[in-house]
Order: structure tokens, then C-alpha cells, then sequence
């Protein structure tokens, strides 16, 4: 009698839809204050973020800029936010990740929780998946 149960479990078990792939931890890439260009450190981050986000072809990729709220007004902080955001999803496109899976949030100005530390609220967030 095991054997007739066993085989319609294991039937049922195939049948179970794929767990779904968990999102991936963010990635932060850091800039300089005023700047959106990518440092040599930030161009390697992107490549990473690329890889892991080919290995994810399904998943959406979410590019947030963000900007301390230390200098500037809010619509400089806004515009570079968009251009540090903008700049690292063509760095991910350059790098084989396809531009319709990207989405760009510029979130403008935020405080740094630690503000002898700006650099936290200088930075993009890279989210694959989720």
C-alpha cells in the first residue's frame, strides 16, 4: 500500500510550480559630491550588478539615484539624481543587460542618516528582481 500513496505524492510534488528566484540584495554605487560620473569602483560594481542581473533574465532591474540634501536646491538634487540613475542604467544596458528590464526612480535629496558620512546619500541603489 506505500508504494500506491507514494506515487501520486510524487506526482502531486511535480506538478508544484518553480519557487520563485529571490531578489537579489541591492547594490550600491557611491559618487562624489555634484557628480554623476562612475569612478573605477563604481564601473565594477555596475559590471557585477550586470552579471548577476543576466543570470536573472526575468527580473525587472531597479535603478534609484539619490543625492545628500546637504548642498544644492531640490531640483539640482532631483536633475542629478535622474543623471546618476540614467548613467548606471546605460552602464548595465553597455554591459548586456536589456534596457526594457531596467527601470529608472531618480528619489532626489535624502538626508545621511550619519551626516559626517554624505557619501551613504550620494549614491544609486541596484535592485534585481523583487
Amino acid at each position: 500500500m506505500r508504494r500506491r500513496l507514494a506515487l501520486p505524492l510524487l506526482a502531486l510534488a511535480a506538478c508544484q510550480p518553480p519557487a520563485a528566484t529571490a531578489p537579489a540584495p541591492a547594490t550600491v554605487v557611491f559618487f562624489n559630491q555634484d557628480s554623476a560620473a562612475l569612478d573605477e569602483n563604481g564601473v565594477a560594481v555596475v559590471r557585477q550588478a550586470a552579471a548577476l542581473a543576466r543570470e536573472r533574465p526575468g527580473q525587472t532591474v531597479r535603478v534609484r539615484g539619490f543625492t545628500a540634501n546637504l548642498t544644492g536646491t531640490a531640483g539640482f538634487n532631483q536633475a542629478l539624481a535622474n543623471t546618476r540613475a540614467q548613467h548606471v542604467a546605460d552602464h548595465l544596458a553597455e554591459a548586456g543587460v536589456d534596457r526594457g528590464r531596467i527601470r529608472v526612480e531618480a528619489r532626489g535629496a535624502i538626508a545621511p542618516t550619519d551626516p559626517s558620512f554624505p557619501t551613504e546619500a550620494r549614491r544609486v541603489d541596484i535592485l534585481i528582481g523583487g
